[in-house]
C-alpha cells in the first residue's frame, strides 16, 4: 500500500491558516454567536454590494470567513495545507501569496459578473443578495496549479481512488461545472460552484500571464546582450586600419 506523504507547513500557508482560524473563532464564533455582533458580515462577499456600492475590499476579505460549522473551515484548511505548501516550496513565498490572493479575487469577480449577468437576463436578483464566504475560489486556483506542476503525481480522489493529479483537477472541474449547470440559479445553491470555476479560470490566466512575462523578460535580456556585441569583419582588407568596420 502506497504511503501518503504530507507536505511540511510552509510560512505563508501557516500564516494564512492562523489568520483564517483566528477570524473564524474570534469574529464569527465569539463575537457573532455569543455576543450577536454581526459586524463581520460587511467583509464577506455580497455581489450587489460589489456591483452597486463598490465594496472592493470584499473581493479579498471574503476568503478569510467560513460557515459557522467547523467542517467548511477544516476542509478548506486541509486543502490549503496539502496543495498550498507544495506550491509554495516550488514558487517561493512571494509569488505563492500573490497567486493565492489574485486567484481568490479573480474568483469573486467572475462570480459577481456571472450572477450580475444572470440577474440582468432573468430579472431574478436572489443570487445578488446571497453572501459568499470561504477560501474555495483561491483553493481551486491552487488545485489547478498543482495539477499542472505535479501533473504526473499520484493523488487520491475523495481520499480513496488513486489517479494522476492532472486527472484529479479535470474531474474536480467537471464535477463543479456539472453541479453549476444542474443547480437552480447561477450561484449554484448553497455551494458557490461558479466561484470554484472562477478560481480555476483566474489561476489559469495568472499562470499564462506569468509565462508570457517571463518569455518577454528573457527576450529583453537577450536583446541587451546581443545588442552590445560587435563582430569585426574584413579588417585585414581595410586600408584604414585605424577605423575598422563592424556588424552591429
Amino acid at each position: 500500500m502506497n504511503q501518503i506523504n504530507t507536505p511540511p507547513l510552509t510560512p505563508v500557508v501557516k500564516r494564512l491558516m492562523i489568520v483564517t482560524v483566528a477570524i473564524w473563532f474570534v469574529l464569527q464564533i465569539i463575537m457573532g454567536q455569543f455576543f450577536n455582533l454581526k459586524a463581520w458580515q460587511i467583509f464577506i462577499l455580497h455581489p450587489y454590494q460589489i456591483i452597486e456600492n463598490f465594496y472592493g475590499w470584499q473581493l479579498i476579505t471574503y476568503m478569510f470567513f467560513h460557515a459557522i460549522s467547523p467542517f467548511h473551515l477544516l476542509f478548506n484548511m486541509l486543502m490549503l495545507w496539502f496543495f498550498g505548501s507544495e506550491l509554495e516550496r516550488v514558487w517561493g513565498a512571494k509569488f505563492f501569496a500573490i497567486y493565492y490572493f489574485l486567484s481568490g479575487a479573480g474568483a469573486a469577480i467572475i462570480y459577481c459578473l456571472g450572477v450580475g449577468i444572470y440577474a440582468a437576463i432573468t430579472g431574478v436578483r436572489t443570487p445578488l443578495v446571497i453572501p459568499v464566504m470561504g477560501a474555495s475560489g483561491a483553493l481551486f486556483g491552487l488545485l489547478l496549479a498543482y495539477g499542472i506542476i505535479f501533473s504526473e503525481r499520484e493523488t487520491y480522489f475523495m481520499g480513496l481512488f488513486p489517479m494522476k493529479a492532472k486527472y484529479f483537477v479535470m474531474l474536480a472541474g467537471a464535477l463543479d461545472f456539472a453541479s453549476l449547470i444542474s443547480s437552480s440559479g447561477s450561484s449554484g445553491g448553497e455551494v458557490a460552484y461558479l466561484a470554484h470555476l472562477g478560481g480555476i479560470i483566474s489561476g489559469f490566466m495568472i499562470l499564462k500571464t506569468q509565462v508570457y512575462l517571463k518569455v518577454q523578460q528573457t527576450k529583453n535580456k537577450l536583446k541587451k546582450k546581443t545588442g552590445s556585441l560587435r563582430l569585426v569583419v574584413d579588417n585585414e582588407k581595410v586600408k584604414d586600419q585605424s577605423n575598422p568596420k563592424y556588424w552591429n
